[in-house]
């Protein structure tokens, strides 16, 4: 589950997904992110929205995932 940062491309969009570490050494934590490209087959996501996707076969050199659902903001 992430956030749309990009909408720009033709069925893709680009997800980012924030998370929380802790240092083990100190016990502080922060903030880490990734981002991944999602096919969107029916271009339905928008900037900003809040989307679940999940691992599917290769779709391109870097289009790994797949959209399941559209969770509107």
């Amino acid at each position: 589950e992430g956030e749309v940062v990009s909408a720009a491309m033709t069925k893709t969009i680009v997800v980012r997904v924030d998370s929380r570490k802790m240092n083990a050494k100190y016990g502080k934590s922060y903030k880490v992110s990734a981002k991944y490209h999602v096919h969107d087959e029916k271009s339905e996501a928008k900037m900003g929205d809040k989307v679940v996707f999940v691992e599917t076969r290769p779709l391109s050199k870097t289009k790994k995932w797949r959209l399941v659902e559209v969770i509107k903001s």
